[in-house]
Parts: C-alpha cells; structure tokens; sequence
C-alpha cells in the first residue's frame, strides 16, 4: 500500500514517465559536458524526472535534489567553496542575498519577454534595476473558505470587503462552541503584510534603510488584523495549535482559512468526499469596494550562476522550463502554478474553477522589500505583532519598539549606501 505521504511522489512519477514518452527528451551521452542543476522539494523531483540525463544546447543536464530545510546553507557554501550550481531554484526572498553577494548573475535587460510574467513576479527577479533571475512559479495566498458554511450564516458569496469579512466572521461564531471566522497562525506573516499592502503601506523608508511600520497604511492594516483575534473572530490560544487543518476545517472549526496554492491538492485528497463541492477560493477582501486586492508574491525563480562557463547551455534549460506546455505540465504534476500568463489559457476548467482566483490575485501580488534582511524583518513583525495579539505589548509601543530593530537590522545597509555615496 502506498502511503499518503508517497502519493504524489508516485504520480510524479507516473505523469513524468507519461510526459517523457510524449515530448520525447532526449537523452545525452555521458560523454557531453554536464550542466549542473540544483532544486529543491517536489520541484528538485521533478526536473530528475523529467531531465535527468537529458541533451541541453549539447550539454548533458544534471540534476541535485536538495532538501529546502538544508538549501540555503549549501548555497552558501557551494559560493565559498567555488561548487555553485550552473542552474538553481531559487525562493524569491534568497534572490536580493544571492544578488549582493555576487552569486547570480544579473543582467540588465529581462532573459525573457517581460509581459510575459504577473508584474508582482517580474520584480521578485529584479534587483537594483538588473534581472537576476527568472521566475519559474509563483504564488500568493487567498481565502480558502467554507460555501455551506457561509450560506448558514447568511451569505450567498464571499467577502467582498474587510467589513463585509468581519460581518460574516461575526456570524460564524454564531453557529456554535468552538466555531470561529478565520484560522490566522501567528507565526506567518503573508496575511498581514498582505493587508499593508492594501493600504498601500511601505515597509520601509529612506531607500529601504529604515522601518516605516509606524505610517498610518500599516497602522491601519495592523489594527485590523489584531482586531480579529482580541474580538475572538479568530483563536490565538490553546484552541489555534491545529493538529490538523484538514481535519478542522472539515469539523467547521473555522471557515476561511487564508493559504497557498499548494493546499489545493492538499484539500482534493484529505477532505472528504461530501465536502469536495462546499469548499472554495476567492481574493482577499479589500479596505473598500472596487480597490484591487493585493496579496504578497511568492514563488521560485531560477537563477543562472554568474561565473558558470555554461551560460548558453542554463539559458536554453531555463527558456524550455517556461514554455506553455512545460508551464502547464509542471502544473498538472507538482501543483505549482504557471509564472507565464499565457500558460494558463491551458489551465481553464481545471480544478473546478478554484484557479481563477489565483489567476486574479496574483495580476495583484506584490513583491516583498527586496533587501537581503528581509526574513530577519519579517521574523520581527511576527514577534510584535503576537506581543500585541495577547495583550502583553500595546500597539503603538510595539510598531516602535518594531521600527527600531528594524533600522538596527538595517544598519549595515545605511552604512554601505553612505559609503557608496561618498565616493568621488
């Protein structure tokens, strides 16, 4: 018996052996030079799969799978120890880090048509106005939420709106003990950030060399977001360490829950039966009626090693991968979604119209600040934002406390524009 945990690693297998034997990759002779690439989790599966072995602008293409948890130590080291890979995934929020570090290489004008990519994935690949990478896939968060439930409290479709989002988190409530609108995990970021991004917030000021979470946009996106948990609309204590989501969402614990493309599979095969056409997608609601709403652009591009002797061979490797038909393959098999826009014209119909809300946010998703200290900002946000979520820090004390380790982490980056600036 195949477990769970094995079922996709077995139909990755069964759909790349299909797509071999369909598109017909050619397979190299050991004797051709090798282009070393290197990818990680499902999508470090799939390039093995599918190219392994294969012939690329004469090169033969040899893939590493790596592991994401060990992926960006080895990166690093791999640049010191002079083994950086010709080809490597890359997450969008490495490639300022990787950039600065002269890892990667960057050019100024697009390796690709530039409308050919969502705007929000485009200036994940752009730093300091050069391209430095191309994006592969992409994603972004929405709502994910309950139809039958919804329809219990009164509504026929989702929020449109924060209030409207409120007003119907209120209503949940209604329905029961335990019952809440929204499962918001303190430890992640994205949805809060998203909201700032609404509001038209700027995380950072000054040419991103200090804090900027005291404007009134974050504020404003900050105060709804912990009015949702000091209301009670969504758990923060012992009942939102969820042992299972799946298993809650489907108990109707809560009813929206805002997440990522990779939990479209995941709600297909662990939902039961009876659930499959009472579960949804839909945009994140916006402050007002008729804004755009936003959402934070995530994914993985593929970045070329800026010393490799084998560029032309990792530029043909990187222009097959975004071909539509490989765009939409690679879909089909790993759940990631397309970074080209015109590859999901072959996505229409497919799983029950829950794609088109991904299509829509991501023509909105934005870039996160595009500084190699990024993760470290954004693992200070997460911890004031809970100081305040349980009450042990007032809002206004915690978004200063929060700009100033902010412009701390910054300190370096002050330092060096400085310098730059003072040079004749």
């Amino acid at each position: 018996m195949v477990s769970r945990k094995g079922h996709w690693r077995v139909w990755l297998a069964c759909g790349v052996a299909a797509a071999l034997v369909a598109g017909g990759c050619r397979k190299a002779d050991d004797r051709a030079p090798a282009l070393r690439v290197w990818a990680m989790g499902k999508e470090g599966e799939y390039l093995w799969r599918r190219f392994q072995g294969a012939l690329v602008a004469g090169h033969r293409v040899s893939v590493q799978r790596i592991p994401w948890s060990a992926a960006h130590e080895k990166l690093l080291t791999s640049f010191v120890a002079g083994t950086f890979p010709d080809v490597v995934q890359m997450g969008t929020t490495w490639i300022p880090e990787f950039s600065a570090i002269g890892a990667i290489l960057c050019e100024p004008a697009a390796p690709f048509r530039e409308s050919d990519f969502f705007p929000g994935a485009a200036d994940t690949a752009v730093f300091e106005g050069s391209w430095c990478a191309t994006p592969w896939y992409v994603d972004t968060r929405l709502i994910f939420y309950r139809r039958d439930l919804l329809s219990q409290a009164g509504f026929d479709k989702p929020p449109r709106t924060w209030a409207e989002w409120r007003e119907a988190m209120e209503q949940m409530r209604k329905l029961g003990p335990h019952r809440y609108g929204l499962l918001a995990p303190l430890d992640e970021w994205h949805l809060l950030i998203a909201l700032a991004f609404q509001c038209g917030a700027e995380l950072l000021r000054d040419r991103d060399t200090r804090g900027n979470f005291q404007s009134d946009a974050f504020r404003r996106a900050f105060s709804f977001y912990v009015s949702l948990f000091r209301d009670g609309l969504a758990p923060f204590g012992g009942e939102a360490r969820v042992a299972n989501v799946y298993q809650d969402f489907a108990a109707g614990l809560f009813t929206f829950y805002v997440t990522g493309p990779w939990n479209l599979g995941e709600f297909r095969h662990r939902l039961p039966e009876a659930l499959q056409t009472q579960w949804a997608t839909a945009v994140l609601p916006t402050p007002e009626l008729g804004m755009p709403s936003i959402s934070v652009m995530g994914g993985a591009s593929l970045a070329i090693h800026r010393s490799s002797r084998r560029r032309d061979a990792a530029r043909a490797l990187v222009q097959q991968l975004l071909t539509d038909e490989e765009q939409a393959q690679f879909h089909r098999l790993t759940g990631n979604l397309p970074a080209v826009r015109s590859a999901w014209e072959r996505l229409k119909g497919d799983d029950g119209g829950r794609l088109a809300a991904f299509r829509e946010q991501l023509e909105h998703a934005r870039a996160t600040p595009k500084v190699p200290e990024w993760e470290r900002i954004a693992a200070l946000v997460v911890q004031y934002t809970e100081l305040v979520v349980r009450g042990e820090l007032a809002a206004d004390a915690a978004l200063k406390r929060l700009d100033s380790e902010v412009d701390r982490v910054l300190d370096k980056r002050r330092w060096l524009l400085q310098r730059a600036g003072s040079r004749p």
